[in-house]
Order: C-alpha cells, then sequence, then structure tokens
C-alpha cells in the first residue's frame, strides 16, 4: 500500500511560514492584501475564492473582493484591473479566469503586474518559471505539487519524471521547476505515443491532463511517487472523480498524493504565502 503523500501538514507548514511574515510585516505597519476579481459566480471560482478567503484570513493576509456581473463591459473591468495594479495597498491579485467573450483575456493576463501576480498567470510570471529567476510567482497549483515532494523529502535530483498534462497552469510549469530540481522530464500529451509505457517508466509521476480516472494501474510500476493534481464532475458517474485510478494505482506504487486532500489542500497556502512575499518585495528563496 503506497505512502499517503497528505497535504494537510504540508499546509501547515507553509501556514506557519507565512505567519512569521505577517507578523514581520504587521510589525512594520504592512497589511499583506490580496485583492481577488472575479466575473460572475461560476460554482468552483466561488468555492476557491471562500477557501481562500479563510486561508488569508489565518495566517495574517488581507482580503479584497472585486466582483462584476458576466456582462460587465470592458472598460469597467479594465479600469477595476488596473485601478488594482495602480493600488499600493494591494500586494497580490487573484483573477479567475476564463473570462467572458466580451472581456480579451489575454490582454487581462498580461495587465497584470507580475510584481502582484500571486497565481502566476502571466507571460512575465511564466519567464520566472521557465528561467528560475524571480520574476512573478509560479502558477498556485503548481507550485503546490512540488512543496508536496518537499516536505516529504522526495529528491527529484536523477530522477525520471514523466508529467501528463501540458497545461500553462500545471504542466508546462511543474515540468520546470522539475527539470530546475535537476530531474529529467518528459512532458506526455495527447499526441504522446504509448503514454503508459512513458509513465511507467517514470520514478516521479505528476498527473495533471484534466482526463478523469485516466491513470490507471498500467501507468504505474513499483516504487513510483504519484502526484495527483486532477479532480472534476463526472458527468457519466454523478459525482467528483480525480485523475487517478486510485483504487488501482496506490496498491503498486511507493508514495501518493490524495485527492482530495493532496495537492489541493496546499494550493491557498501557496497563495497567501506569495502575497505574504510580494508585500515583502521579494519572491523567497529559491530551490
Amino acid at each position: 500500500m503506497a505512502t499517503l503523500l497528505k497535504g494537510a501538514p504540508v499546509a501547515a507548514f507553509l501556514n506557519e511560514k507565512t505567519k512569521k511574515k505577517t507578523e514581520t510585516l504587521a510589525a512594520a505597519g504592512i497589511t499583506p492584501t490580496l485583492a481577488i476579481l472575479r466575473v460572475g459566480e461560476r460554482s468552483e471560482d466561488v468555492a476557491y475564492e471562500r477557501g481562500a478567503v479563510k486561508r488569508c484570513a489565518s495566517v495574517g493576509v488581507a482580503v479584497r473582493k472585486v466582483v462584476f456581473p458576466d456582462d460587465v463591459d470592458s472598460s469597467t473591468f479594465f479600469d477595476a484591473l488596473q485601478a488594482l495594479n495602480e493600488d499600493e495597498s494591494v500586494h497580490g491579485i487573484l483573477m479567475f479566469c476564463p473570462l467572458p467573450a466580451q472581456l480579451d483575456e489575454r490582454r487581462a493576463r498580461q495587465m497584470v503586474s507580475p510584481a502582484k501576480d500571486a497565481d502566476g498567470c502571466t507571460d512575465a510570471s511564466l519567464t520566472g518559471v521557465f528561467t528560475n529567476t524571480e520574476v512573478g510567482f509560479p502558477p498556485c497549483t503548481a507550485q503546490a505539487a512540488m512543496e508536496i515532494l518537499h516536505y516529504y523529502d522526495i529528491d527529484c535530483a536523477g530522477k525520471r519524471a514523466a508529467v501528463i498534462g501540458r497545461s500553462l497552469v500545471v504542466g508546462r510549469p511543474v515540468s520546470m521547476m522539475l527539470l530546475h530540481e535537476n530531474a529529467t522530464v518528459t512532458i506526455c500529451h495527447t499526441k504522446t505515443a504509448d503514454v503508459p509505457a512513458v509513465a511507467r517508466q517514470a520514478d516521479i509521476l505528476i498527473a495533471c491532463s484534466g482526463q478523469l480516472e485516466s491513470v490507471t494501474a498500467d501507468y504505474v510500476s513499483a516504487g513510483q511517487v504519484v502526484v495527483d493534481v486532477g479532480i472534476g464532475w463526472s458527468e457519466k458517474k454523478g459525482k467528483l472523480c480525480v485523475e487517478v485510478a486510485r483504487d488501482e494505482v496506490q496498491p503498486l506504487v511507493g508514495a501518493g498524493s490524495p485527492v482530495p486532500g493532496g495537492v489541493g489542500a496546499v494550493t491557498t497556502s501557496v497563495l497567501a504565502l506569495h502575497v505574504a512575499e510580494a508585500a515583502a518585495g521579494r519572491k523567497g528563496e529559491q530551490r
């Protein structure tokens, strides 16, 4: 049976780190503040926002919500975004995407100041991830996956890593983060020939394609570390499902992160840490 790489102790570790930063900032008269910019009432956005607000409150990060209806006009939205960029009391911005069709999402992503880009959505922030430099912040979910590996002392150096998924939110940034830690990384996607064979050869497997219950027993091998990032609603099954078929995979591998209670449990802690680091004027330690 696989060792469970639970997210709760990882989140607690990061929360303590953030609290120390916010206490130091408070002594200097600075309250780290996150602005949440949301358009509409998508249930997944509202749920994540609720968790983020709760997490931030617990570690000394203030939250300011800017919420618009789905039909907000372009000038109103972009004026608000620019105002957040220029507001020196706001240290981090979390903008929920996708945006409605009348809003130019690429323009919005690029308008967010990299220094305030708490969730790593801008090209500049992704450049920082790819070059391993202090430009912006990594996407929170990608960093959460790495924080789990760090907390459980899983050394990436010299290991073979397979990442299933190539999104800019998780797949590509987490691949670069693994590479910076001297793993040999293969990115698998819809055009990859024989993904299960590639996945089986990996020491570390990150499942982040968004394809529910797609990673089955034939994708894994003994001793592997498997980090499951995917979760979503299955219309076919009428319930929440995950990317890694746990019942098949857990008895075969060495360690794995559960869903729920794995990467998702760490993501808002990473977000709050980013805001505190932005308020302190630096991204934090490079690994």
